[in-house]
């Protein structure tokens, strides 16, 4: 939405399924989303991926869900109309929305690029756009965004594996690149592997780091070595283990959002070593993890990467009939590695 809109008109019919209650069951829900405004991208949402901060939004467990809530932030499509002034897109166009759509676009952070600091930025689903009507995210089938919140996807980039990309691949990507640890043959710990740290692991990879797989499930290590190709697993309730890797590790990436000890994670640190928290905790930190996503140009530079250096995530497609069975596997960490909605394919009216 432009800076300058204080009036949006919402008439373009829309469907999608929604929570109604921190029952988190979702079902059918019909909805309107504004018209394509002279900045705007409209376009058909395919595919959304399942992050676990829709489970934590539907069950409104940071006390801040807005009801009916359609959960959704990593939705990809095709364009189906751009407005007058539009720069960047046309129809036809691959294109994706992640966690942002929209900020104040006048103060340091988003003249920085760095709209994730924006003490206004609006969150995809379950907030509020100016005009106070409540944000709708992409288990439906359509999205109309500002042009400068619109992710650009290579057509290198399947939409499938590109949808997860624009939450779990951003939040991993990110850190790894401000911190410096995108350089080869570092030696970087991934905490947890699950939607966010597989994807950590295949970034690190990518940059050329030498990767430690930290868990506490010993049926994890096949899978970081020889799957993901991490070179080291290291069993976090092995003392013997973590004693003998102390002061090993340039940095860690520490996506778990279950309470875990920290005090151990940071004695496998170098001197000077690094330790980044970038799971969203239904407790949180002093320092919450949401502002350290990404802004938009780091995001689409991240989408870049992936496509030129083929990082992709380990997905598991699903029809949006199933979705509360998948939010169900969700909770017992029962995927490999993200879930994403097949919903060109899969959301009819009729569902």
């Amino acid at each position: 939405m432009a800076a300058e809109d204080n009036l949006v008109v919402h008439t373009k019919k829309a469907f999608g399924w929604a929570a109604r209650d921190p029952t988190a069951v979702l079902s059918p829900f019909n909805f309107s989303r504004r018209e394509t405004g002279e900045k705007d991208v409209a376009f058909k949402i395919l595919y959304c991926g399942i992050c676990h901060s829709d489970l934590h939004m539907a069950k409104n467990e940071w006390g801040n869900s807005i009801y009916p809530l359609v959960p959704g932030h990593e939705l990809v499509g095709v364009v189906t109309e751009v407005g007058s002034k539009v720069e960047k897109f046309k129809v036809g166009d691959n294109v994706g929305v992640g966690y942002m759509i929209d900020s104040c676009r006048s103060c340091q952070n988003c003249d920085d690029d760095l709209e994730n600091y924006c003490p206004k930025f609006t969150v995809t689903f379950s907030d509020k756009y100016r005009d106070g009507t409540v944000t709708y995210g992409g288990y439906s089938d359509s999205m109309v965004a500002d042009e400068h919140f619109v992710i650009s996807i290579p057509d290198s980039l399947s939409l499938d594996v590109a949808a997860p990309l624009l939450c779990a691949g951003i939040t991993v990507y990110s850190p790894l690149r401000y911190f410096g640890l995108d350089k080869p043959g570092m030696n970087i710990g991934v905490v947890g592997l699950g939607g966010l740290g597989h994807m950590a692991v295949k970034f690190a990879k990518a940059f050329g780091a030498n990767v430690t797989v930290i868990s506490t499930s010993p049926n994890k290590e096949n899978e970081a070595i020889e799957h993901l190709g991490a070179e080291s697993f290291l069993l976090s309730r092995n003392v013997n283990q973590m004693k003998a890797a102390i002061g090993t590790l340039d940095a860690i990436i520490d996506t778990v959002s279950a309470d875990h000890p920290l005090l151990p994670l940071i004695g496998l640190l170098k001197t000077n070593g690094k330790l980044v928290m970038v799971g969203a905790v239904v407790k949180p930190l002093e320092l919450p993890a949401f502002p350290l996503l990404a802004g938009i140009k780091e995001t689409q530079e991240m989408i870049d990467f992936a496509a030129k250096h083929d990082v992709k995530p380990d997905i598991e497609i699903v029809p949006i009939d199933y979705v509360n069975t998948a939010m169900e596997r969700l909770l017992k960490a029962d995927v490999k590695y993200r879930f994403v909605i097949d919903i060109g394919n899969t959301l009819k009216p009729s569902s």
